[in-house]
């Protein structure tokens, strides 16, 4: 049993404005409330083998692609961890492969997360959009608690922290 509500957060990074920001937040709330902090970043591997399986990339063209958002998760986890240790909290990277709903939830619950970070959405983006279809079936298939960052004075805030 963990002594208070919070001791492990779990905060989506895939290197958009938006997953920024829930990423401050994240760093933010792990400092305040003493809490151990995970990122993950998921290359969607799914959704490149459905791009391959209807032709739209050949097989040679999806294996670069995934190669190239490995290197660029790596480097957003990078700096994730470079805002956490600004800020003197502990921050552990993960990276997976897979559909991203489905490798959060399952990150998450590996590590005993006790809260999920998303960032909230864009104004410029279509609500159809992978990424809002990614955060509808993690809010509604999630066993842990779901928090969506749309705070847009967080940089102000994880400043100050």
């Amino acid at each position: 049993m963990k002594d208070g509500l919070l001791s492990h957060l779990l905060v989506a990074v895939s290197g958009s404005g938006a997953s920024v920001n829930a990423a401050r937040y994240a760093i933010v709330m792990a400092k305040l409330y003493r809490c151990s902090l995970t990122g993950v970043y998921v290359v969607d591997t799914a959704t490149l083998k459905q791009l391959s399986l209807s032709k739209i990339f050949l097989p040679e063209e999806s294996e670069d692609y995934a190669k190239s958002l490995e290197e660029n998760g790596r480097r957003y986890l990078d700096f994730v961890e470079e805002l956490a240790k600004a800020r003197g909290v502990q921050f552990e990277k993960v990276l997976r492969f897979g559909n991203v709903a489905t490798e959060i939830m399952t990150t998450a619950q590996e590590k005993n997360a006790d809260l999920i970070i998303l960032g909230g959405w864009e104004k410029d983006r279509d609500p159809r959009d992978i990424v809002g279809q990614t955060h509808r079936e993690i809010q509604v298939n999630s066993k842990v608690s779901v928090l969506v960052v749309k705070d847009r004075d967080i940089e102000q805030i994880y400043r100050r922290a």
